[in-house]
């Protein structure tokens, strides 16, 4: 076997988004009792690994896929990082959805407590699931992709259980359990994929399972799509979701809501996309997308709760997503890339939202709140920026975004389009489930601000003001937000390119095996 040549310059730029991250997170766990040491570390990494990702773009969209190959020999046999337009652009505004939520955190926690108070698990733990988050994106095998996925769940669970309830344990424990049992049903599938094939590199399993029987091939394709369904919350496996964020910190849930689903439904994306091709679309997807739609959709219209309503929403927004890979064309892999990019910004966005709206009135009931319109009118405008783009108005994100998976569904045949209506009508609930908030929230006349009914968690209610920081923040990600609006053309083209990438699969497999295909 001969030692691997990384032909692109930019290889080695690869295993920094993981590595990066690990170390920072060493670091601040050594330098536990230094709080300023701590966020200077946390947000230095995350703005290096934010270039890094956009470099990654840039040389990706311009001349392909870049791999580098560790430990010196060449995949199959030695594991690979490979980084192409769809897992740049995803690790790019992961990232700064990451950095921007962390920027919340830390003034969240200095509000709070003082400038003065450290952290032995927060800093750690979140560089971690970063680093999770960042080798799930970038990972070129099954087994790889494991490790990523718990390395995001022993940092999240930690996250979703720092200085709260038991109530809120027990939640988390709901999450864990189920992260486990998929963990183990991930573990299996791989077994039996290494099995069968002998070989968990993805560009070389994608040659070997077009050779296994038809029933042992679709086997495998619907076990790894029933893992990557519980991770990504699809219906019938969304259980657990509105259970578990809700009662995370908001700064964790507004991580978790961003980053998790949308891992999964990469990793769903990825290897149905790579393993398993198909020339026509994908009847039973349409089906499970069209109740993740209506199902998140409508029981969000049931909800009090206001991050329940959003976890959710959240749910029903899967469904457009998997509608795309459903549909299995070139363009309806472009619009659930690009609706993958903006559902990541967006739905953080509403989440350090509802923390602010949380820590103002010191409830997530609705019924509770009021008037925040007059006492509060720049959170009433950071609230309608991101429910305007989640519920796909124009000229948001959102309507660019679902207006390429609708084009791309009526042109797919009958059933897709049938399902494409089912696009528009989940959008009017979301619509409706959103001024529902609106008019509740903020209008009305303005109510007290309730106690904390928890001085002792993670995060204190009530306050009745808002940290200029943790404004700044969260319009941060509202400028995000407009900005993939604003640019839409040119990322639309972006992902217009990754959709055929994804479908034609010859130019990551060049890039993996290269000679050895």
């Amino acid at each position: 076997m001969n030692p691997a040549v990384n032909t692109s310059p930019y290889a080695w730029l690869l295993a920094l988004p993981v590595l990066l991250p690990i170390l920072g997170a060493a670091l601040t766990v050594i330098g536990s009792r230094s709080p300023t040491l701590q966020r200077v570390v946390g947000i230095v990494v995350l703005v290096a690994v934010s270039a890094i990702a956009g470099v990654l773009l840039v040389v990706c969209d311009g001349s392909g896929p870049v791999v580098a190959s560790l430990g010196g020999w060449a995949a199959p046999v030695g594991i690979a990082l490979v980084a192409d337009r769809l897992s740049a652009l995803l690790l790019l505004v992961s990232t700064l959805v990451t950095l921007a939520v962390l920027v919340y955190a830390i003034d969240q926690r200095i509000a709070d407590y003082g400038r003065g108070t450290a952290s032995t698990t927060f800093h750690p733990m979140y560089l971690m699931l970063s680093a999770g988050v960042s080798l799930a994106y970038l990972t070129g095998d099954l087994f790889s992709l494991f490790v990523a996925f718990e390395i995001m769940l022993t940092a999240s669970y930690v996250l979703i259980t720092r200085r709260t309830s038991a109530k809120k344990i027990r939640a988390g424990m709901t999450y864990v359990t189920v992260s486990l049992l998929s963990s183990l049903l991930f573990l299996t599938a791989i077994a039996l994929v290494y099995a069968a094939t002998g070989t968990v590199n993805l560009a070389d399993l994608a040659g070997r399972v077009e050779l296994l029987p038809p029933g042992l091939a679709t086997v495998l394709g619907l076990m790894l799509l029933l893992v990557f369904g519980i991770k990504a919350a699809m219906v019938p496996l969304h259980f657990w979701l509105p259970d578990s964020y809700p009662n995370a910190p908001g700064p964790v849930a507004a991580l978790f809501a961003g980053l998790l689903t949308k891992v999964g439904f990469y990793a769903m994306l990825r290897t149905q996309t790579l393993l398993f091709p198909r020339e026509e679309p994908w009847g039973l997807l349409l089906v499970i997308a069209t109740a993740t739609m209506l199902v998140g959709a409508l029981g969000a219209l049931a909800q009090n709760d206001m991050n329940r309503l959003l976890s959710f929403l959240l749910v029903s927004h899967i469904g457009f997503m998997l509608f795309g890979l459903a549909v299995f064309d070139a363009a309806s892999v472009s619009g659930a890339a690009l609706y993958a990019a903006h559902h990541i910004t967006v739905l953080a966005t509403l989440f350090l939202v509802s923390g602010l709206i949380t820590r103002r009135t010191g409830t997530v009931l609705l019924d509770e709140m009021g008037g925040l319109l007059r006492t509060a009118p720049w959170l009433a405008a950071l609230y309608a920026v991101p429910a305007l783009t989640l519920a796909g108005v124009p000229p948001t994100a959102g309507f660019v975004a679902k207006l390429a998976l609708l084009q791309a569904g009526a042109a797919a045949g009958l059933w897709p389009t049938v399902v494409a209506g089912v696009v528009i009508v989940a959008s009017l609930l979301t619509l409706y489930a959103l001024a529902r908030v609106w008019v509740r929230v903020f209008w009305g006349e303005p109510k007290a601000a309730l106690p904390d009914d928890d001085p002792d968690d993670e995060v204190l209610v009530g306050t009745s003001r808002t940290p200029a920081p943790m404004f700044a923040a969260t319009a941060g990600l509202v400028v995000v937000s407009l900005a993939i609006a604003a640019f839409a053309g040119p990322l639309t083209a972006v992902t217009g390119r990754a959709g055929v990438d994804l479908l034609d699969r010859e130019p990551y497999l060049l890039a993996v095996l290269g000679a050895e295909r």
